[in-house]
């Protein structure tokens, strides 16, 4: 399934990822989550859920976890904290001002894309940026791939020091 050719506006589709992202890591049992959660960040890429979709097809949705930006030693406990922080940015982002969605899409590849919703946590003076990406390219295995990525923190903190620059004056 890819977005590009199906029905599904972008809104509807994160709400299906947040809740499979809620429901996967911070619904689910500890034990369940923490598994989850180790096999991720040794770099597999996991099985969710197969979704039936509208048109009766069935998506599987696979998660992966990018945390080679993370600052510090990602534990279980921090890892679902920033999860925690993203799943209620990104529903707030839903319920309260979808027009404010910003969907980054890949110039080279526009089925892969990063939701502008971030969650930002800071732990023992250590800032992290997390954020949730999809690739929905058609493949062979009809899976659609949510990423879950920390970003690089300087470049918000450079971002936000510019826009204070220029408000100045």
């Amino acid at each position: 399934m890819s977005l590009q050719s199906s029905s599904m506006p972008q809104e509807r589709f994160l709400r299906i990822a947040t809740n499979l992202i809620y429901k996967s890591f911070l619904e689910a049992s500890r034990d369940e989550a923490k598994k989850l959660f180790r096999d991720i960040e040794e770099g597999k890429r996991m099985p969710l859920v197969r979704v039936q979709m509208e048109d009766d097809s069935e998506v599987r949705f696979d998660v992966t976890l990018d945390n080679s930006l993370y600052d510090g030693r990602l534990n279980f406990t921090g890892f679902r904290n920033s999860l925690t922080v993203l799943v209620k940015n990104l529903h707030d982002t839903l319920e309260n001002d979808e027009q404010a969605l910003k969907v980054f899409r890949d110039n080279d590849n526009p089925n892969n894309m990063m939701f502008g919703v971030l969650g930002i946590t800071e732990e023992e003076g250590r800032v992290n940026v997390l954020a949730l990406g999809a690739d929905t390219s058609p493949n062979a295995e009809a899976a659609i791939h949510l990423q879950l990525m920390f970003l690089d923190k300087d470049q918000f903190r450079q971002q936000a020091e510019s826009n204070s620059d220029e408000s100045v004056g």
